[in-house]
Parts: C-alpha cells; sequence; structure tokens
C-alpha cells in the first residue's frame, strides 16, 4: 500500500478526529481541537501529518507544533503542553514513516530538536528523557469500593475531607478556577498559562471539558479543570488557595470525582503526569495509583544533548524564588509571556 504523509488542512480535522475516536492507542491529546486552542491561545504553528492513502483514507497522525523562543530554544513537539502526544497508525510500518516524515519537517525548519511524548519509547537509538511518571488506574462504579482502592493513611485523610461540609459547584465560567489555579502556580514559583487558554479549552472541547470549585459556606477552596476521553476522565488542571490545607477540600475534590465518573460508566482515572520523587508525585502513589514512567524521545538536529528545562534544575531555583514573591496580579500579567515557551 502506498502512502503519502502531508500536512493536513484545517478542513481535515473532522477526519482527523473520526481517526482518533476509533484508534485504541489515541489519548485525549490527540484530538484534533488541541489545534485551535494552542493556535489561538500561544500563536504556535501547527504542523499535523496524516498518512493518506491514494483515495485520502486516513491511515496514521502525528500532531506537531513548531515551538521558537530566545530563552528556551526552537524545538518540534508531540504535543506542547500535553503529558501524551506521539504518532498513532494502522502499523509500526505507516508510524515509523510518519516519524521519519517528522525528522525531515525538523531538518527543513532547523530545530534544535525533535520530541516526541510517548508512554514508552519507540524508536531505537533516539535519546530518551524520563523525569516523569504518569498515573493511572481502574474506577470502580460505586463509593465504597472506590474508597476501598486508596492507601490506608490517605483513605483517613478522604473520610475527615468528607465530614467538613464542603460543596460541589460546576460553574458555567472559568473565573473561580483561573483564580485558584493562578494563586496556587504562582505561589510554586511557576509561570502562569494565561486565562484565555482556559477559556479556549473549554470552549473548544465544551461538555467533555469539566470545572468544578469546592466550597466551604460560600468561600472557594480550591478548583479543577478536568477532560473526559473514551473511558477515562483526567484531571489536568487545578489549584488550591491556602485554607483548601485545613479543610482537605483538594482530597474531597479528587475523590468526589472518581466516585462521581465511576458511577457515570467511566473505567479510568488518569492523575496525570509528575515529575518523579516530588510531592505530587508520592501524594499520587499514596492514593494508590503506581508510577508509570514516560519516555519521551528525541531527534537532535541543532542541539549535541537534550535541554535540559526541569525547574529543579538548580539554575532555575532564582528565578523561582523570584516568581512567588510577585503579587497575584502580576504573575497573571507577565506569566504568560515566559509559560507559551515551556510546552
Amino acid at each position: 500500500m502506498t502512502l503519502s504523509v502531508k500536512v493536513v488542512t484545517e478542513g481535515q480535522l473532522a477526519q482527523w478526529d473520526s481517526y482518533v475516536d476509533a484508534h485504541p492507542d489515541a489519548t485525549f491529546f490527540h484530538r484534533a481541537g488541541w489545534y485551535r486552542v494552542i493556535l489561538q491561545s500561544f500563536g504556535h504553528q501547527p504542523y499535523y501529518l496524516g498518512a493518506f492513502t491514494a483515495d485520502d483514507q486516513l491511515k496514521g497522525i502525528l500532531p506537531l507544533f513548531e515551538n521558537k523562543s530566545f530563552l528556551f530554544g526552537h524545538f518540534l513537539v508531540s504535543q506542547p503542553f500535553c503529558m501524551y502526544g506521539g504518532a498513532i497508525a494502522d502499523s509500526d510500518e505507516i508510524r515509523l514513516q510518519l516519524e521519519d516524515s517528522a525528522v525531515s519537517l525538523a531538518e527543513q525548519l532547523s530545530v534544535d530538536h525533535l520530541e516526541l511524548r510517548t508512554i514508552k519509547g519507540q524508536r531505537d537509538g533516539w535519546p530518551v528523557k524520563s523525569v516523569h511518571s504518569t498515573f493511572i488506574r481502574e474506577l470502580a462504579d460505586n463509593d465504597d469500593a472506590n474508597l476501598a482502592l486508596v492507601k490506608y493513611k490517605q483513605r483517613a485523610v478522604v473520610r475527615k475531607s468528607l465530614k467538613n461540609d464542603l460543596v460541589e459547584e460546576f460553574p458555567y465560567r472559568i473565573d473561580e478556577f483561573f483564580y485558584a489555579y493562578s494563586t496556587s502556580v504562582r505561589n510554586l514559583g511557576t509561570p502562569i498559562f494565561p486565562r484565555h487558554y482556559f477559556q479556549h479549552l473549554a470552549d473548544e472541547f465544551g461538555d467533555d471539558c469539566e470545572v468544578v470549585s469546592i466550597k466551604y459556606k460560600g468561600h472557594l477552596h480550591c478548583a479543577l479543570m478536568s477532560f473526559y476521553f473514551k473511558d477515562t476522565v483526567l484531571p489536568f488542571y487545578g489549584g488550591g488557595l491556602p485554607a483548601s490545607r485545613g479543610s482537605k477540600a483538594m482530597d474531597y475534590m479528587y475523590f468526589q470525582q472518581m466516585c462521581r465518573a465511576g458511577s457515570k460508566g467511566y473505567k479510568r482515572y488518569d492523575f496525570g503526569r509528575s515529575k518523579n520523587g516530588t510531592g505530587p508525585y508520592n501524594y499520587k502513589r499514596h492514593w494508590g495509583f503506581k508510577p508509570t514512567p514516560l519516555k519521551y524521545q528525541y531527534h537532535l538536529v541543532k542541539s549535541t544533548e537534550i535541554h535540559d528545562l526541569n525547574p529543579l534544575n538548580p539554575k532555575y531555583q532564582l528565578m523561582i524564588k523570584t516568581w512567588k514573591s510577585l503579587p497575584l496580579w502580576a504573575s497573571q500579567i507577565m506569566g504568560p509571556w515566559v509559560s507559551k515557551y515551556l510546552g
């Protein structure tokens, strides 16, 4: 079978999504909505590669974005701002053809490197960076069974949170979510994504994007933006205000979501990626999740080694310390100028 790999047009994105819906290895981050969201929110140039037959049947896909900045370099990545990416195809042969086309594109664009975000490395001989792990486990269809899946100490915390008169709300607007998210991220010393990015996500993915606020006596304690895809729920962006530590609101929020999703028939909870050995990494293990290392692979073009944008890198510590001291309003203005290149 003769195939041609070409950059898909916006008019072909519906066909792209049909392929994603049908492919067993597809993730939420392969959905065509990311093409529009990332282009609208950050202006990065998309190169969505499709492997087509002579009669235009789609047999494989590889979503890519070009990211170019003075501070962080010039690279081609699948997918920016996402945990997973990489090629999916009807066969390994087609996948390799897509990846070879990505290599050619990377060399044509003269980037520093090409990065493919896969759960397991697929190319022999390509450099691998594995500083994150992902956390996925099954969901039960009732509350008691979901609680039994949580490790003993964390189970006690969840039980305590359930007695604290916390309330879930599902606002149409993202204002409360953005306030909780931006406060939490600023406190960690990390640049904030712009508000319009989250609005674009909510608008693009509609019912597959859920925003929940957790309150105590009408006061916001934390909030979460999650995605739903096939049989999986992905709590992706969240944040807690200082009061949430005492109320255990975030523990309440995650457990209630597990129960809500399980009762609706969702089978898996994807708790997202965390850097190995960090507090969030250990927090997720306490919930009963086992880490699966993510093996991101690279083809080096102009670079001689993989770039290290890890915030745990000592050279970024002064920047992090400075960011933590910014007023919230300042971090909301300045953060997007930096975060758009940290994909």
